[in-house]
């Protein structure tokens, strides 16, 4: 698919007010969707005294932080495929032209994995364009399903990915995973790459229509003594589109002045670790331990499809660097009982558990393994606890709405939570329990913010 975040994505930004009179000069780069102190916006030696009564706090310089270099020039420096001007690569190249901000929000949406991705890529000795390949596969949205059913970053089929160590089960996929995802398929870019003997455009062609289809296309122009290089060779459209998409998308990371594009700054700096959670946890008290929204955690944790963790593990779970001391000390003094919510339930005549776990969204493994049920017979009058979540998240993305696009926001002198949550169509509760804050924010501020592609 051709950042199948496109496909939701706003052709422009979902506000109810017009941009910072600041931004005119420059209407293709808009002010809201921004990174590390794009705007720096100083504060003045007066500012102690602005009013707060819009819910900004005055801030100073004092609190500024070393902010690492983005990501692009590293991923440039190991660009290796040729950047061809192939009339189907300009056309591509078109396409994303015609909605800079689309393109904006797309990019936005690799800052969680893109360096992770390039480390991986970079150690395999890969060139740095396969670093990019999410983009065009799942517009780097780890919990996406195509409609034939393949998953995650890099779009599985089940099958591959069952080929590759990525299993699938009730509980976990494997495909959705950020970091088994990746190693995964640098093995397979590698393999398909040593298997067409080097030739980088069959094995992305493969990788996108399979190497049987690109190998009888390359039989079939031999036959008729064709040349059997990428652009001649009769393969089918999507293929024929998919590697100028990452073509056209190298080229504009290349030079993106020059297509008249920006790049947000995502930075080259790790923005996960691994925690462990010694054990089977509701992803809603996971989320509350780390004081991140339950949507990042899901951001970083795709792999999960239910409520809780696997209760056969593997137990741990990728969170934002900074909140990893915070998950711990939370984790070290968290009752046991309070790992998973559950709620009580009598057996009613009649009942079966097939016909509880329908009733509660659940499993009748996870009935049985939360009550030490040896099979599946119960009897009226008993109690049962069924696994529930506070916020009722089934995470099986078959039964979630379309998921929300994940961007940032930086806080500017006369911004208010209530002016921000109106510009992006959210409300002022969900910025504060995205972000954990209270009544006032300060200049300079960086918000994470949602935007429901459907709005």
């Amino acid at each position: 698919m051709w950042l199948s975040a496109c496909t939701t994505l706003p052709e422009q930004p979902p506000q109810a007010e017009a941009l910072p009179p600041e931004t005119a000069g420059n209407p293709t780069i808009p002010a809201d969707i921004v990174d590390a102190a794009e705007y720096p916006d100083p504060v003045s030696d007066d500012a102690s005294q602005a009013v707060v009564d819009e819910g900004v706090l005055p801030t100073g310089p004092e609190q500024a932080e070393p902010i690492p270099d983005p990501i692009w020039d590293r991923l440039r420096r190991g660009f290796a495929l040729e950047h061809v001007e192939h009339p189907r690569v300009l056309h591509e190249i078109e396409r994303l032209q015609r909605s800079p901000y689309a393109f904006r929000v797309l990019m936005a949406q690799s800052e969680p994995y893109l360096h992770h991705i390039l480390e991986a890529v970079e150690n395999a000795g890969l060139p740095s364009e396969m670093a990019l390949l999410p983009a065009v596969e799942s517009g780097f949205q780890p919990h996406v399903y195509s409609p034939n059913g393949a998953a995650g970053l890099w779009q599985f089929m089940p099958a591959t990915g069952r080929s590759l160590g990525l299993d699938q089960d009730w509980w976990f996929d494997r495909r959705r995973t950020v970091r088994q995802s990746t190693s995964a398929a640098i093995v397979y870019l590698d393999r398909l790459n040593r298997r067409f003997d080097g030739d980088w455009l069959h094995a992305l062609a493969a990788y996108n229509a399979g190497a049987a289809t690109v190998n009888r296309a390359i039989r079939k122009a031999r036959k008729r003594n064709l040349p059997t290089d990428f652009w001649s060779l009769d393969l089918p459209g999507e293929t024929d589109r998919y590697v100028p998409r990452l073509l056209a998308l190298a080229r504009i990371v290349d030079a993106p002045g020059h297509y008249g594009l920006a790049l947000p700054d995502v930075l080259d700096a790790p923005y996960f670790a691994l925690a462990e959670t010694g054990g089977q946890i509701d992803l809603n008290v996971a989320a509350e331990l780390a004081g991140i929204p339950v949507e990042e955690l899901f951001a970083l944790n795709a792999g999960h499809r239910r409520w809780t963790s696997h209760p056969d593990g593997p137990h741990v779970l990728l969170l934002p660097v900074e909140s990893i001391d915070r998950f711990q000390a939370g984790l070290a003094t968290l009752p046991d009982e309070k790992r998973l919510k559950l709620a009580r339930y009598q057996v009613q005549p009649g009942d079966s558990l097939s016909v509880i776990a329908r009733r509660h969204g659940v499993s009748v493994a996870a009935i049985q393994q939360t009550n030490g049920l040896p099979d599946s017979r119960i009897r009226a009058g008993r109690h049962l606890l069924i696994p529930t979540s506070g916020s009722a998240i089934d995470i099986d993305d078959r039964r979630l709405p379309t998921a929300r696009q994940r961007t940032h926001y930086r806080v500017r002198k006369g911004d208010s939570l209530y002016t921000i949550a109106r510009r992006f169509q959210v409300s002022v509760a969900d910025l504060r329990r995205w972000n954990q804050v209270g009544k006032y924010i300060r200049p300079g501020d960086r918000l994470t913010v949602f935007i429901d592609p459907d709005a």
